[in-house]
């Protein structure tokens, strides 16, 4: 069997040991990566890296970032943090920006779903339907 291929499967096993009720638990992360390189097995550099990418996407999936012209209110902020975290899970770490050039509307983007209600969005559509 070819290094990378054990490689990543070894990254997988790391992974799903590190997570606790489908959540990654950092400390978890953080004791594999000590206890592997302190037992330095063959390929753990790869092992390493794989791990980091699976630990970087995950992180990525459980991150929300909604856009709103204006700032939001408090109760429109928890409005929409609840219902965020009712599609995707407790799991979300949710932020919140204002961008301007969105002229009215939201603009929700968690990990590689983009929910786009913008007026900016609309008037684009709109032009490109001419």
């Amino acid at each position: 069997m070819k290094i990378s291929k054990l490689a990543l499967r070894e990254a997988r096993q790391l992974f799903r040991s590190c997570q606790v009720d489908d959540l990654l638990d950092e400390n978890r992360v953080r004791q594999a990566v000590k206890l592997l390189l302190e037992k330095k097995p063959r390929g753990y550099v790869e092992i390493l890296a794989r791990l980091h990418r699976l630990v970087k996407l995950d992180l990525e999936q459980h991150a929300a970032r909604v856009e709103s012209a204006t700032p939001l209110t408090p109760d429109l902020q928890n409005e929409v943090t609840g219902e965020i975290k009712k599609k995707y899970g407790n799991g979300v770490n949710i932020s919140f920006s204002q961008n301007p050039a969105l002229i009215g509307g939201l603009r929700i983007q968690v990990g590689s779903d983009l929910y786009d209600g913008s007026v900016k969005m609309r008037l684009q559509k709109l032009e490109e339907s001419f």
